[in-house]
């Protein structure tokens, strides 16, 4: 027990922090900043075809200590960007929406914070209170974002209780010409 005492005594006194998996995954997206990833869905709900034929495209375009902001951009539609806020040992997913015009859709900045701190490789969003609100059916869904370095990102949802699952995984093998700004970014 003096021992281990001594050692975490001795590394906070010199300034080294242990990185814990929220760090690693956020330095893992952050490393991404400015690059954009083509991606493909991999697993859709039955009867919906919403992306099919469609471009995928992430764009890691804004990252600060505290904020990440992702575009999510489905051929020409520039409406989706995925918010990530560092609160600590959470991370908070909002899905912010707009219009054409760069106005909020009507559906907007629905999503989840973690509940722990979960694995530096893959993160899971519990839709929130104000999910509840703006999507009632989506009280049950549990987004995740899973990164392996150098080689894929996953983003997905599941809705508990029910067969709902989508996944897109984009390939960090090779980057592609970032999109134009999204709506509302100019």
């Amino acid at each position: 027990m003096r021992i281990l005492f001594a050692v975490v005594f001795s590394l906070t006194t010199v300034g080294l922090v242990m990185a814990t998996p929220v760090d690693d995954f956020w330095s893992s997206l952050s490393d991404l900043c400015d690059q954009a990833f083509e991606g493909q869905v991999v697993q859709e709900p039955e009867g919906e075809s919403d992306f099919e034929g469609q471009r995928l495209v992430m764009h890691v375009r804004d990252c600060s200590d505290s904020r990440i902001r992702i575009p999510f951009v489905v051929g020409d539609d520039l409406s989706r960007t995925w918010v990530l806020t560092r609160h600590g040992e959470r991370i908070e997913l909002k899905h912010d929406h707009r219009n054409e015009d760069g106005t909020p859709e009507e559906v907007t900045m629905y999503g989840g914070t973690t509940t722990n701190a979960n694995r530096a490789d893959i993160q899971y969003f519990p839709a929130d209170e104000q999910t509840r609100e703006v999507i009632d059916y989506a009280f049950s869904n549990i987004w995740q974002m899973a990164i392996e370095p150098g080689e894929r990102f996953d983003y997905g949802v599941r809705r508990l209780g029910t067969p709902r699952v989508f996944l897109v995984e984009f390939d960090l093998t090779r980057s592609v010409e970032p999109p134009p700004a999204p709506w509302g970014w100019e």
